[in-house]
């Protein structure tokens, strides 16, 4: 769980950050899930964006990924998404506690 105080910094860094992700008509799938997993894995911090053809709005889309692959959602602005998890072997953001 993020404290505002990390939020604000991870918010502040994902604004140069362009999507790596899409979410489209598809939705979200396993695959999907394990790619973002994998994403996340190598760089903590990863932005994606929801297309108009997906069924669902950004702020679900990240929540429900969220939980699937225990990530926090950094924030939700418009169609797009931030997402942070911890990586286990490669850390390179170090947030202060």
């Amino acid at each position: 769980m993020l404290t505002g105080k990390q939020r604000a910094k991870l918010r502040s860094m994902a604004t140069s950050l362009q999507p790596i992700f899409q979410i489209g008509k598809g939705g979200i799938s396993e695959e999907m899930n394990r790619q973002l997993s994998a994403a996340l894995e190598a760089r903590e911090l990863i932005k994606v964006k929801v297309l108009d053809s997906s069924e669902e709005p950004a702020a679900v889309c990240a929540q429900v990924i969220a939980e699937a692959i225990h990530a926090d959602v950094v924030a939700v602005v418009g169609n797009r998404f931030t997402l942070y998890k911890e990586s286990v072997n490669k850390k390179r953001i170090f947030l202060d506690e």
